[in-house]
């Protein structure tokens, strides 16, 4: 009776020991989830963030070449007219 009593008493150690470490386990993956989740937006806040300046710099390109393109206009109505 004693060896079933000790046995009983050690597997409940054991079982009391692993709830504990699967918690911590748990515990863990969520933090590694949100840490995922934190760095996979602060990624896609980079890639909007590029995508942004492209697009503001191909703008840019296109504001100076239609001021070229104006210049341009200005210059030969002025020679229009002058003749």
């Amino acid at each position: 009776m004693k060896k079933v009593a000790l046995t009983v008493a050690v597997l409940a150690l054991g079982l009391a020991a692993c709830e504990s470490k699967t918690e911590n386990a748990v515990e863990n993956t969520a933090v590694e989830n949100a840490v995922e989740a934190d760095a996979m937006a602060a990624d896609n806040a980079v890639d909007n963030a590029l995508d942004a300046a492209g697009n503001a710099v191909d703008n840019a390109g296109e504001a100076v070449e239609n001021a070229a393109d104006a210049t341009d206009a200005a210059v030969a109505n002025t020679v229009n007219a002058a003749q």
